[in-house]
């Protein structure tokens, strides 16, 4: 089975929600180091996952101190080949398999990949903290960064002056950073800011998250999109909204409540064969992962933990 954030969003109505900086659930299971567990795992997808699948591992392995994890995270578009072809057994994506990409990997493997729910991001539009604009509707976002324009506005926006920003800042063109096509993030942001249009020609692609945020820090003229995770008190984000009118801050809160535009699922798909029992340890660390440990984990990285009853329909998945 697979869950969408709008699902994920109906299962909260009986969770209180957690102010930013967020809380991980108190009903979330404790880690509980079992026997048995050896190997080695290798991890290619998303960079968007990198830090998280980093911390996990480092985690993990204070339990398993013998088990081998290697992750390389070079966008999530490397997940599904690696998967595929028995390269990797764990593959994390900021967005969900494509069709093609599911197909591939069905017709590869005689099954389909199972994507795992890990934790919640909030794609967030960032600008140089100096920067004194405040907000943005999704249509404006569309009309910066596409040179298609499906969110309804006739004039492209190039300049901050366009956005109600004065001085010396109004009169420069916007400096556009953005993810490369690799990227999970640069997918999920055209499909759901850019309503599936193009990205200008101008977007200077960068490889990973935390270049994006870089380049911004160091240019007064700069906007881009990267996960929440990767915020930086160089930079700042954006209140966004679906049409203009009431506009929503980044935070876990806005996410949970399916308020924030932008709030997505993180994955880690796995090649699990139905009917057949997962290598221990890789159910092992997805067991970690989704534990309150493993929660914990997310919440320092500055991303959103999953409450127990999305973790526990998680947990149900590796068996």
């Amino acid at each position: 089975m697979k869950y969408r954030l709008s699902l994920v969003v109906a299962m909260l109505s009986a969770f209180c929600l957690a102010q930013t900086p967020a809380e991980v659930d108190e009903m979330l299971a404790d880690y509980v180091q079992v026997a048995g567990v050896s190997g080695s795992i290798n991890s290619v997808g998303s960079d968007t996952l990198n830090n998280l699948m980093a911390l996990w591992s480092e985690g993990f392995k204070k339990h398993y101190p013998n088990v081998a994890i290697q992750v390389e995270g070079k966008g999530s578009s490397t997940a599904p080949p690696a998967l595929s072809e028995g390269v990797s057994q764990l593959g994390p994506m900021s967005r969900k398999m494509k069709r093609e990409e599911m197909e591939t990997f069905e017709q590869k493997r005689g099954f389909k990949a199972t994507a795992v729910g890990v934790a919640l991001d909030a794609l967030a539009v960032y600008v140089n903290k100096d920067n004194p604009l405040q907000e943005l509707t999704l249509a404006q976002v569309d009309a910066i960064f596409s040179k298609t324009r499906k969110g309804g506005l006739a004039e492209e926006i190039t300049t901050w002056s366009q956005l109600g920003v004065s001085g010396a800042l109004g009169k420069q063109p916007l400096s556009l950073y953005g993810r490369n096509s690799a990227s999970g993030t640069y997918g999920y942001f055209k499909k759901h800011a850019l309503f599936k249009g193009d990205f200008k020609d101008q977007v200077k692609e960068q490889p990973g998250s935390a270049s994006v945020v870089m380049g911004i820090t160091e240019d007064t003229s700069g906007i881009g999109y990267s996960g929440i995770g990767y915020q930086t008190s160089g930079v700042k984000t954006l209140k966004l909204a679906k049409t203009e009118g009431v506009y929503f801050e980044a935070t876990a809160e806005n996410v949970l409540a399916g308020d924030y535009p932008l709030g997505r699922l993180l994955y880690v798909y796995i090649s699990k064969k139905p009917s057949e029992e997962l290598p221990l340890v890789v159910k092992e660390f997805l067991r970690y992962v989704l534990s309150k440990a493993g929660q914990e984990v997310v919440v320092k990285s500055g991303y959103i933990p999953l409450p127990a009853k999305v973790a526990d329909k998680q947990l149900a998945l590796l068996d």
